[in-house]
């Protein structure tokens, strides 16, 4: 029997990538320009999913008093940061170029759905070397944020169309696999803030050795 599904979309931060040592790291630079101290790693951890405004307001919360402005104000000097340290720690999880090998062997269009802003999220995956992998990279500012079913229709959309999967780490990328009536796999070592069992995700993977026989299963 073939495959289930011709398009698997991918969250990138926390999903494809562990980027959230440099995440820490732009989101410490900008509090500390401000004068306050800076967050632990783990803690930073919890505070990803939403796009970097959410991310800094998060931190700018957690360090003493927030206001549209400040994040306004905190967000250019965080992407600046960013920018130019996109890809110093972040390295992809383990097995990740593997799982997208054997879908690609399995004529399976892949692509990314991230509310990170698309012009970082090109340039990280072109860090990885992986510029000739995605059909499609559809970043936060592309259409919509994420949980909006938006971005990830439009990601299936420019891969070819579906049916598709959808494979992310949080409750963001369950509730937006949702609205688009799409079936989920999460794995659980991303940053998603609760565990991965209570997602409610269709399936929950360990590790990607385990990517293509769990979506073979969703028919």
């Amino acid at each position: 029997m073939s495959f289930p599904f011709r398009a698997v979309v991918f969250d990138l931060d926390g999903t494809l990538v562990d980027s959230a040592p440099d995440l820490a790291a732009a989101l410490n630079h900008a509090l500390t320009d401000l004068g306050r101290s800076p967050i632990p790693l783990d803690r930073v951890v919890k505070m990803i999913g939403n796009g970097a405004r959410v991310l800094l307001r998060r931190g700018l919360a957690a360090t003493g008093e927030v206001d549209d402005a400040l994040i306004e104000h905190t967000y250019r000097v965080f992407m600046t940061y960013y920018s130019e340290n996109i890809c110093n720690l972040t390295v992809p999880y383990p097995g990740v170029d593997a799982a997208l090998d054997a879908l690609t062997d399995l004529g399976v269009a892949l692509a990314v759905c991230t509310n990170k802003p698309e012009a970082p999220a090109r340039t990280l995956i072109d860090a990885i070397g992986w510029q000739s992998r995605f059909a499609a990279i559809v970043g936060g500012d592309t259409v919509k944020l994420k949980p909006d079913a938006a971005p990830l229709l439009l990601a299936i959309e420019q891969a070819g169309g579906g049916p598709a999967a959808f494979v992310g780490d949080s409750i963001v990328d369950v509730e937006t696999a949702c609205a688009a009536d799409v079936p989920c796999v999460v794995v659980d070592f991303g940053f998603a803030d609760r565990p991965a069992s209570d997602l409610g995700a269709d399936a929950v993977i360990g590790s990607y050795n385990d990517l293509i026989t769990t979506l073979d299963g969703l028919r």
